[in-house]
């Protein structure tokens, strides 16, 4: 499981920051056993809220990402797929 955590740390103190949102995907293990493939659910949290799905976290956003080559890419390239497929309209 991957949590994208979105945070404001400030400049001035730095020890401070807010959370501004979060984001889990995971491995939904359906890739029929191909180890080069994955396929994931994506979850955008409610604000303030940071349960994973599957842990009763309230989602305001889900998505899918099917069959990604998961041993060609980087993780950041798993991470815009999975808001662009929770935010279709921004793609």
């Amino acid at each position: 499981m991957i949590v994208v955590k979105v945070e404001l740390v400030s400049a001035v103190h730095p020890s401070r920051s807010r959370e501004l949102g979060r984001m889990y995907i995971a491995n939904d293990d359906t890739t029929n056993g191909d180890p080069d493939r994955g396929d994931y659910t994506v979850g955008v949290c409610r604000k303030g809220e940071t349960r994973a799905p599957w842990d009763g976290g309230k989602m305001t956003r889900t998505g899918e990402v099917k069959d990604y080559p998961r041993l060609s890419y980087n993780m950041w390239r798993l991470i815009i797929r999975a808001l662009k497929s929770a935010f279709p309209e921004e793609a």
